[in-house]
């Protein structure tokens, strides 16, 4: 079994490198990434020399290259994690995550027709639904859940998943998609809310909580997304989207006050900072989907996954300071230095 799986250096895409070849030793896993800003080779470090591992560096919206690497490996699946993923990003400059989110995923499609596929599986969001009002609790994202986006991120999300469903139909290709909330755990890109209020507590810096924190989002720790996933590829109906949530739901604010305690960090460095433009207010999933058909409930309550996350953190300070370090430092400058 080869499987080609785009954005593995990134963070969802590197565990789930990590967990494939740990599970399966008659495996082919090549991972095809640009290493943009968000991919880091070092998240592979582990498994460069592993003999079922062949790393290539590449952007899947570049066709001659995508097509000669599946005339040459054949691989039997493709999983796409490859995108540009960040909101804030998104609004900065929405033209890149149209490149890489549908650009890219049509000439993978394309890839996946011409020289054919067991499993294209699309790795998607729960941001496609947009959002749910705080004040209902009752309501959760469901796999029926009308596609209502919020940011050029999500909108590019929904376009890709569109598509994907369309070549579905249409050519037909065996695909599936799978929409999560939000994932954390080891690798993570120190932009995003978990390991920034980390990398910041421990250098004694500010913590910049978006309006009054009271956004809430449901976490799932990424080796129970990678499990997911594992089972879709697998033993998924063609055609089918799942949902793969954590029963999590934590408000931002919250999330920052455990880290602080966790680290023995004072709760006054924390800094408001004006709200995200069309900030949406609360994401729930529902996996009920996954779990009837495929047995998967996530495992990791966030009482544990947030211990074992800062614990990572703290054992690989290597990792993420040569990160904050570089051109990610002039970006988060420009984030939230004048908020």
């Amino acid at each position: 079994m080869t499987i080609i799986v785009t954005g593995g250096a990134g963070f969802i895409g590197g565990n789930f490198v990590h967990y494939m070849l740990e599970k399966y030793s008659n495996y082919r896993i090549i991972c095809l990434d640009a290493l943009t800003y968000a991919g880091n080779l070092e998240t592979l470090q582990d498994v460069m020399e592993n003999p079922n591992f062949r790393f290539i560096k590449g952007d899947i919206a570049d066709r001659a290259l995508v097509y000669s690497l599946f005339e040459e490996e054949k691989p039997d699946i493709i999983v796409n994690f490859a995108a540009e993923s960040h909101v804030d990003r998104s609004i900065e400059n929405p033209e890149i995550f149209l490149r890489s989110n549908v650009i890219g995923t049509s000439v993978l499609l394309d890839a996946c027709r011409k020289y054919g596929i067991k499993r294209y599986h699309q790795v998607s969001t729960d941001e496609v639904y947009g959002d749910l009002p705080l004040d209902r609790t009752d309501l959760f994202f469901t796999e029926e859940t009308p596609i209502h986006t919020s940011s050029p991120y999500s909108a590019s999300k929904a376009a890709a998943d569109l598509l994907v469903q369309a070549y579905g139909r249409t050519y037909p290709l065996p695909i599936t998609i799978s929409r999560c909330s939000n994932n954390y755990g080891p690798y993570h890109f120190p932009e995003k809310l978990i390991p920034l209020m980390i990398a910041n507590c421990l250098n004694d810096k500010p913590l910049p909580v978006y309006g009054k924190g009271e956004n809430v989002r449901d976490w799932l720790y990424v080796e129970d997304h990678c499990k997911a996933i594992d089972l879709i590829i697998h033993n998924g109906r063609v055609g089918e989207v799942y949902n793969i949530g954590g029963h999590n739901e934590m408000k931002n604010i919250d999330i920052v006050k455990i880290i602080c305690k966790e680290l023995g960090k004072p709760e006054s460095l924390i800094t408001y900072v004006s709200d995200r433009k069309g900030h949406d207010m609360r994401y729930a999933i529902d996996p009920t989907k996954i779990h009837n058909e495929l047995g998967w409930l996530p495992e990791t309550k966030f009482a544990d996954g947030i211990k074992k996350t800062i614990q990572w953190y703290l054992d690989n300070k290597e990792w993420w300071e040569t990160i904050i370090s570089g051109e990610y430092q002039n970006y988060y400058e420009k984030m939230y230095a004048n908020r």
